[in-house]
């Protein structure tokens, strides 16, 4: 892609509510082509994309592939304020293979910039006041960006929202206990679910014991268990509630569980009920995956038709 001019940089309303993402800001390598990736910059592109204002706290390099990637933000009208440059490390990628589209690997390149995102009086007083700060596994892989991310969540004081997003091998018990245990609200996938229950509970436990012991355990307010092509399982004070499950003709499912968060986070904002906002969000992520990459454009009113159209 072409570099965009950033001479009119976006403003961000700070009187309304808006969401911090922090970690990792990147390019996924695909087969044909790359383009921006990175579980955290996901979410805030699909929120800003629903009308929820959203901030990404990160690192790019000095270079043309950290220009691009502002480029690309500022036109998806995600501001660029809060995304520090490093002129001694490059602008992180990642070389996808898609060959399952439906379990895509990665090889997620090290020493890069967002390894060595800073915590800045700007970055403390951004995420002070955020609705939601969310939040990643991977972008702690390194001592410095884990101790930033530390930082910035003893100073919100909104909703902290931990995305598990396990990226081998990157990811520890010690580290996973760490994070839970700072989060109001856990989002993790089937497999992660398995991982951190052997941890903390038992194998033997059937799949809702299994969320129950975990909620439990770290006294979470909601925990999100999403399924792949069977849904997702949201379980808060209500109990545990089940999505229905969309049926699509899958490209690749890069971005699916971001834009899934972006969903819930969006609901939770406006206070929908559990099977409003899975429902809503699960049809947003089903839709992303008849996308190739992570960051397509979808509008509301195609999710609203996805929900109507398989109730």
């Amino acid at each position: 892609m072409n570099a965009l001019s950033l001479s009119n940089p976006i403003i961000m309303d700070l009187t309304k509510p808006y969401v911090c993402c922090f970690g990792e800001v990147l390019w996924d390598i695909l087969p044909t082509q790359r383009v921006p990736g990175g579980a955290p910059m996901n979410v805030a592109i699909h929120l800003q994309n629903l009308g929820v204002p959203s901030v990404m706290i990160s690192k790019v390099g000095s270079d043309s592939l950290g220009e691009e990637l502002k480029a690309f933000l500022d036109s998806r009208k995600c501001t660029t304020e809060w995304i520090q440059v490093d002129s001694k490390y490059p602008t992180g990628t990642v070389v996808a293979n898609t060959a399952n589209p439906k379990e895509v690997k990665y090889e997620i390149i090290e020493g890069v910039a967002w390894d060595y995102i800073d915590s800045t009086t700007a970055a403390e007083s951004i995420v002070e006041n955020a609705f939601a700060l969310v939040y990643g596994t991977l972008s702690c892989r390194n001592e410095h960006s884990r101790k930033t991310l530390l930082s910035l969540i003893a100073k919100t004081k909104g909703i902290k929202i931990f995305d598990v997003n396990f990226r081998s091998p990157y990811y520890s018990k010690e580290l996973v206990s760490e994070l839970i245990q700072t989060a109001d609200v856990v989002k993790m996938n089937q497999d992660e679910l398995e991982i951190i229950n052997q941890w903390f509970g038992s194998a033997s436990f059937s799949f809702e014991k299994k969320i129950d012991n975990l909620k439990s355990h770290f006294n979470l307010k909601k925990l999100l268990v999403t399924l792949g092509g069977d849904g997702a399982a949201l379980a808060d004070e209500t109990g545990i509630t089940y999505s229905k499950v969309y049926k699509v003709e899958v490209k690749d499912t890069i971005g699916s569980g971001d834009s899934f968060l972006a969903g819930i986070i969006k609901n939770v904002l406006l206070k929908k009920s559990s099977k409003e906002m899975l429902a809503y969000a699960c049809a947003l992520g089903s839709i992303v995956a008849t996308h190739h990459g992570a960051n397509p454009e979808i509008k509301e009113e195609e999710i609203y038709s996805m929900i109507k159209g398989q109730q």
